[in-house]
């Protein structure tokens, strides 16, 4: 459980990195199986399980990369998820900094259109959900919010990035 007084949750904020193809490889393997071996992932790349160690440190070190477990939050007993779109006066990052600091966020995003920020929650019961949305609410700069409740999960996938701009030549 993060403190009320640690920082942002925040991804990268610098521009993407290029990536040769033992990073892409050991991405690609981590994301077929997130508990395979630097050992297995070395000898499929065809370098020293250093080489993968390394590189498998510098990613994550660099915020490219993050190894975690995913849970469905309805097998957890989590009954109410929404992404909540939300509206701010002036700059939408002290909402999301402090947004980013809640359990119950697990994902931030600044965004251009309608909404200056979305949101997604994951909450107990409808009841949690609506005491979350009080406090989205009654946060300063928050104008108006607008909740998208999630009926059912049709799909949910983290297997994206490493094949990007391949077909056009992008190294990427």
């Amino acid at each position: 459980m993060r403190s009320p007084s640690s920082g942002p949750i925040r991804g990268p904020v610098s521009g993407a990195r290029v990536l040769d193809h033992v990073d892409r490889g050991i991405i690609e393997a981590l994301q077929s199986n997130g508990r395979e071996s630097f050992r297995g992932i070395a000898a499929s790349l065809g370098v020293s399980e250093a080489t993968v160690r390394a590189r498998y440190g510098r990613l994550c070190d660099e915020g490219i990369l993050q190894v975690t477990g995913v849970t469905n939050p309805l097998g957890l007993g989590f009954e109410s998820s929404a992404m909540v779109g939300i509206r701010t006066a002036g700059a939408p990052e002290l909402v999301a900094d402090e947004l980013a600091r809640w359990d119950e966020a697990d994902y931030v995003v600044v965004t251009a259109g309608r909404f200056d920020l979305l949101v997604e929650v994951v909450c107990a019961d409808r009841r949690a959900l609506l005491d979350v949305t009080n406090r989205i609410r009654a946060l300063p700069g928050v104008v108006s919010t607008e909740s998208f409740l999630y009926l059912e999960l049709c799909k949910q996938l983290y297997d994206w990035g490493v094949g990007v701009g391949e077909a056009d030549g992008d190294p990427r």
